[in-house]
């Protein structure tokens, strides 16, 4: 089942219908037993002719956080860009460690939805777009859906100094979420491939691909981590991470299209600005 928020309200997709849902959003994603009751409720709702225009991020007033250097890719990326402020082996010993990096990404009406534009900075000159399955986590800190995250990135902000994280990661139009949530109760499989393509004039500049397999950590770990101490009375969405670098000499320009692929789950689109 997908789960769609529109400028009308929620959505559900199931079975191929469509059903409008009265509820608030923050209050459907806290369901007990969220897939069982949207089952129940279906039976219901309203049906309508489809999603329609309108989609928004799947997100309500939830916190958005992100986990970083998952991957191994990822991993090597990162040390290259910090190698010359002296940060490399941060981002090498953090890959092996117990502990995954965690850090807040953006607030809820920072996040951009499916056909929304995404922005880069204007004060930085090698920005990339960052590829990732996003966990809708519940107030009880249970995974109960999956969306599609983009963590747009200033790689020379960060490879400057890795305390400057904040400011290469948070800032207007840097995060899209999207197109829906998929509540399923079983975790996505690991073969479960991520792909990304970037247009640029009608063409194709970049295109790569991934699979979950290919992350150190499992999403239970980094959710476990992320709520050991701090509580989400709404719940929050988690960004697990890329395993999708472009190669140095690629920077995101205005105009471009960056399209993001999760088979069960569909495609993020979204311009720059």
């Amino acid at each position: 089942m997908k789960l769609y928020r529109t400028e009308r309200g929620p959505v559900l997709e199931r079975d191929g219908d469509f059903f409008a849902l009265a509820e608030d959003w923050d209050a459907l994603v806290n369901h007990d037993a969220l897939a069982g009751y949207l089952e129940s409720v279906s039976s219901g709702a309203k049906r309508v002719a489809g999603v329609g225009d309108g989609i928004l991020a799947p997100v309500g007033s939830q916190e958005i956080w992100a986990a970083g250097v998952t991957y191994q890719r990822s991993r090597v990326a990162r040390i290259e860009e910090a190698e010359t402020a002296g940060g490399g082996t941060f981002y090498d010993r953090v890959y092996t460690a117990e502990r995954p990096e965690l850090f807040f990404k953006a607030a809820a009406w920072r996040a951009r939805g499916h056909g929304m534009s995404i922005r880069i900075r204007r004060d930085a000159t090698w920005s990339v777009p960052e590829p990732e399955l996003a966990l809708c986590v519940n107030a009880r800190g249970e995974i109960v859906g999956y969306s599609i995250g983009n963590d747009v990135s200033s790689r020379d902000i960060e490879g400057e100094n890795p305390l400057y994280l904040p400011q290469a990661k948070i800032y207007d139009g840097a995060c899209a979420l999207g197109p829906c949530l998929l509540v399923k109760v079983d975790a996505l499989e690991p073969e479960t491939a991520i792909e990304l393509v970037i247009q640029r004039a009608g063409s194709s500049v970049f295109e790569g691909g991934t699979t979950l397999s290919r992350m150190r950590r499992t999403p239970g770990e980094l959710v476990e981590y992320l709520v050991r101490e701090t509580s989400f009375p709404q719940g929050c969405m988690l960004l697990t991470g890329t395993g999708i670098v472009p190669p140095d000499s690629f920077s995101l320009e205005s105009g471009d299209i960056v399209e993001i692929r999760i088979p069960p789950i569909g495609t993020l689109r979204n311009s720059v600005e």
